[in-house]
């Protein structure tokens, strides 16, 4: 099973690059990226995941747009070459390593096309690696990098075309690859509980000459069990990026502090404090606003009924679907991971991006108690 990478001194362990290292069937290998002007008038994210062990590649593209989300969704069985970003009509193209990203999806049966490509305005900086455990194994054990940047471009839907600035339309591109629950559901062995608690919060905010991550998971108890907070200077073009690893990257390590208030009978943001705290006690305090827009990360296949991840569909499916914002249920599992464009303000300065949440379980800081209650 070899590729063209084989030619490359890349391996990692005695087989193959086709072969990953592990047998685990969750490992995964995803790119994902999300765009939204800052109004949130529109929103749009993609997402590519590629499932060695499940033979499985799945795509899927999804957007709001007057209140109404729409998805692309395909799946095909998995190349032997991981450099083949493509499904039927879908393809994701490389321009540039650490750089710019093209999607393109050709004309096809669900009325939906694209050419979206992304311009990068910082560098690439990793995140802290993510390990989550149940009783028995580990359930989650993953490293991500990120990158801001602007898309310019157009998505055609149903007759409608949505044209993209690219000084408008702000947006970031996630890397993400390692062990994460995927395909079907394992039953074997004695019975346990499906889901960990996890609170997830992921707040992406694109300002005037840098841009800042505060991401944070805790456990039911509120207890902050991994931080990341980084600060990326933005540049006036892709040239004057460093090619790698941007030595004005800053990161911080201590404790993230945060005050929600929720939309009633939701888990969702209403308005947010967030404080991001280093370990000597310099502080940045973010202030955010009601959100613009609401996004549904299940239109990404996310919790998503029938399009989750890694799921065998057969051997080239294409799929779309809409469906209203507001009917949905925001307690409904498929529905509570959400992202949401939103304005945040430190001081006086404006800055523009999205609030990630996915809430699930018991959590004592907001008084919720059951699986999928909701704020009073």
């Amino acid at each position: 099973m070899l590729t063209k990478l084989d030619d490359y001194p890349i391996h990692q362990h005695p087989e193959p690059i086709a072969i990953v290292a592990t047998s685990d069937r969750y490992a995964y290998d995803r790119y994902w990226y999300n765009g939204h002007d800052k109004t949130g008038t529109y929103f749009f994210a993609v997402a590519f995941g590629r499932y060695a062990n499940l033979g499985i590649t799945d795509a899927s593209l999804s957007f709001v747009v007057d209140g109404q989300q729409h998805a692309f969704h395909a799946s095909r069985r998995a190349p032997h070459d991981p450099t083949d970003l493509s499904i039927g009509p879908f393809e994701l193209q490389i321009l540039e390593p650490m750089g710019r990203h093209r999607i393109v999806i050709g004309p096809n049966s669900t009325g939906i096309e694209c050419d979206l490509e992304f311009m990068p305005r910082t560098g690439v900086v990793k995140e802290k690696r993510q390990t989550l455990r149940n009783e028995r194994h580990v359930v989650m054990d993953t490293c991500r990098m990120d990158q801001f940047g602007r898309w310019q471009g157009w998505i055609r839907y149903h007759g409608e075309l949505l044209q993209l600035s690219g000084d408008e339309t702000l947006g970031m591109k996630d890397r993400s690859w390692g062990i994460r629950p995927v395909g079907e559901r394992y039953q074997g062995g004695a019975p346990i509980d499906r889901f960990v608690p996890t609170h997830f919060f992921w707040v992406p905010i694109h300002w005037e000459n840098e841009c800042t991550i505060a991401g944070w998971y805790e456990d039911s108890d509120g207890y902050q069990w991994h931080n990341d907070q980084v600060f990326l200077p933005t540049y006036a073009n892709t040239e004057s990026i460093p090619e790698i690893n941007d030595p004005n990257i800053v990161i911080w390590q201590g404790e993230i502090q945060h005050q929600f208030t929720l939309k009633p009978g939701t888990r969702r943001l209403h308005h947010a404090q967030i404080s991001m705290t280093n370990r000597f006690q310099n502080q940045l305090e973010i202030e955010i606003g009601t959100p613009s827009l609401v996004f549904g990360m299940n239109g990404l296949g996310y919790q998503h009924p029938r399009w989750a991840h890694g799921q065998w569909h057969g051997e080239l499916v294409v799929e779309a679907e809409q469906w209203a914002v507001e009917d949905c249920d925001p307690l409904a599992l498929e529905n509570v991971h959400v992202q949401q464009v939103v304005t945040a303000r430190r001081g006086d300065e404006v800055g523009y991006g999205v609030v990630e949440q996915m809430n699930i379980g018991p959590y004592l800081p907001w008084g919720l108690t059951d699986w999928f209650d909701g704020a009073q």
